[in-house]
Formats: C-alpha cells, structure tokens, sequence
C-alpha cells in the first residue's frame, strides 16, 4: 500500500455532510483506507471571491491505486456527490485534490503531484500539518511550512463525524 494526502473542501450545502460523505466513500473501496483525517477548517474562497466560505480538511489514504486510478477515483466520488464543474475555483458540493502521492512527483496533462498551488495555501498546509508534520516538501517540513504561512484567515472547527470506521469484513468489494 501508498501512502496518498488528499484535499477536501466544499462551499455548498451542507458542506460537512459533504466532507462526511467523501470520507466515507474514499474508505468505502477495497483498495484503499482512510487512515487519518484532521480537523474541519473554515476559509474565504480563493479565485472566485463572490461565493460562501469552505469547509477543508486533509486526510492520509493508504491506497493500492496508482496516482491516474487514484484521482479517477476522487473524481468519480465527487460526481456521484454533486459536483458539477461549472467555472475554475467556483462553487462546489465537493472538491478532492490529490496532493501527495509517496515521494512522487509527476507532472503530465492530468495530473501534478504535489499539487502545485498547495504551498501557499493554508487551508491545505494547516491541516496537513496536524496530521503530517514531519513529512517534507521541498525540502522543508510540512510543519515548518504551514508555520511560515500561518493560520490567518482559518478558523479550526473540529474534528469530523464521518461515523465509525466500519468493519473491516463488511466493506464492498
């Protein structure tokens, strides 16, 4: 198994029932677990300014998808949630980024890993540091990282009630 960090966010809704459901259907597949989830972070929209504010979070996934299977998958659980890709950083139900793929880097027509706008964003440093802060980038902690940005314009939530881990024997196949 990989181990993936993944970006979530939504602005629309019921946007932590939004977040709850993407957790639940990216633990849902055989192939990859949900293993960590940090806290809920609330923040101003970035691009589109004119819309309500998002909910984020990050979570780690242990994962036996490659990187293109991996974000197929979240793209395919942010359709069977709702979103609907109507303008560049506009409104959404949901948005899962892949952020971290192991020590992968690509960067091809579909996909860039590490995602290429996650430093200077705090809504994704602040929660990837809860969860990872000794992970590098760049050569630099992700702790160290999200520190040098700061938390300004965050505002912590709390954890997630994504409900209990299921048993293990009962997930679909």
């Amino acid at each position: 198994m990989n181990t993936a960090y993944l970006g979530l966010g939504s602005n629309l809704g019921d946007r932590r029932q939004h977040l709850a459901e993407a957790v639940r259907h990216l633990h849902a597949g055989p192939a990859r677990q949900v293993v960590k989830t940090s806290l809920v972070y609330e923040s101003s929209p970035v691009g589109v300014a004119a819309q309500p504010d998002f909910l984020n979070l990050v979570v780690q996934v242990a994962t036996a998808h490659a990187p293109h299977e991996l974000l197929a998958k979240c793209l395919r659980i942010e359709t069977e949630l709702g979103r609907v890709r109507r303008e560049r950083w506009g409104p959404r139900t949901i948005d899962i980024d892949l952020l971290l793929y192991g020590d992968v880097c690509i960067d091809d027509e579909s996909l860039t890993v590490p995602h290429p706008r996650m430093r200077g964003r705090g809504f994704v440093l602040a929660p990837l540091a809860e969860i990872a802060p000794a992970l590098k980038l760049d050569g630099k902690t992700i702790g160290a990282l999200a520190a040098a940005l700061g938390e300004a314009g965050l505002r912590k939530l709390g954890p997630l009630d994504w409900a209990v881990v299921p048993d293990q024997s009962s997930r679909p196949a």
